[in-house]
């Protein structure tokens, strides 16, 4: 089974310049040595350097500090759009990297910003929050992003991610917002996840085609859900004769199958149910032998070394 599955642009400081200068402290404490050199004099006047005060940069205003905020969630919004326009796992792994990658230069960014005193916190937050969601959008997570997306999950697990996204920043968003600082408008909004489309065990989600006197009861003993596709000779697996669900760790008959057919079956969670995919954690294969017209057979689901029919990988479907 298949495995489950940078703008570098920092934050503006507003602040007082600093430097500094050499001032004529610079070499007290030095002794004069003699030298049988000659000493050259100049008739121009020497300039005495002038001291620079220097004054430590003090916390920004309050709105000096929500523009720094309003132009980090405009350095965010391309970024964030392009994970919601992904339309493939390469697509999509692309732009969990590049936003990845900009949510941690904008949380090292944030260390350099002296927020007013009533926002300390709230930032502090952010900056802890940024790298979260940072460190959620790489590694495995992106593994498993490309996985479920090549299986057909796309759409919808770009927009897990951006839920996620949103889910990671919430709390500093509202510390924030409580500090009297707008932040997070280009975060995206999407409601709630939608609602488990599960299907009862044994549902026939498809069927078509001539009735006989074939039988085959399946027995699932993974612990994924799988749907069945029964598939007449000639036909590809994205057109069954008859496709039934069968949930895991359960048994489930499928009654009435006309003419020679293949089995195929697919693996995951969260069952997508106008698409009729798995939208996670997903995986294809087929039963290798054919089966025969009008004959009843069972197949069991689960790994055995005591096992009499090969499987194969194929492609989604």
């Amino acid at each position: 089974m298949k495995k489950l599955l940078c703008v570098t642009i920092g934050l503006a400081v507003v602040g007082l310049a600093t430097g500094c200068g050499t001032s004529s402290k610079d070499d007290a404490g030095s002794t004069t040595q003699s030298s049988s050199a000659p000493v050259t004099t100049s008739s121009d006047p020497v300039e005495t350097p002038t001291p620079v005060v220097t004054t430590p940069v003090g916390p920004l205003t309050a709105a000096q500090y929500q523009t720094s905020l309003t132009e980090l969630d405009a350095r965010l919004a391309p970024a964030i759009k392009a994970l919601s326009t992904a339309n493939n796992g390469d697509n999509l792994a692309d732009a969990m990297t590049g936003l990845s990658q900009l949510l941690e230069t904008e949380k090292s960014a944030l260390e350099d910003v002296k927020p007013p005193a009533a926002a300390a916190a709230a930032h502090k937050a952010l900056q802890a929050r940024l790298q979260v969601a940072s460190d959620n959008l790489s590694g495995s997570e992106n593994d498993d992003a490309v996985s479920n997306a090549k299986c057909g999950g796309v759409v919808y697990t770009s927009q897990s991610l951006q839920r996620k996204l949103t889910t990671d920043l919430a709390s500093a968003v509202a510390l924030l917002k409580k500090a009297g600082i707008r932040f997070g408008s280009t975060l995206p909004n999407l409601g709630p996840e939608p609602a488990d489309q599960r299907p009862s065990n044994g549902d026939i989600i498809v069927r078509s085609g001539a009735r006989g006197s074939g039988r085959l009861q399946v027995e699932n003993g993974t612990d994924k859900d799988v749907a069945i596709s029964v598939v007449t000779d000639g036909q590809p697996p994205s057109k069954p004769h008859v496709m039934m669900f069968v949930q895991a760790k359960k048994t489930a008959t499928i009654s009435r199958i006309g003419g020679k057919y293949h089995i195929y079956y697919k693996t995951g969670k969260d069952w997508n149910a106008k698409r009729r995919q798995f939208s996670s954690d997903c995986s294809f294969s087929k039963f290798d032998q054919g089966f025969g017209k009008n004959e009843g057979w069972k197949i069991g689901l689960k790994p055995s070394l005591l096992g009499n029919a090969s499987t194969s990988d194929v492609d989604a479907f």
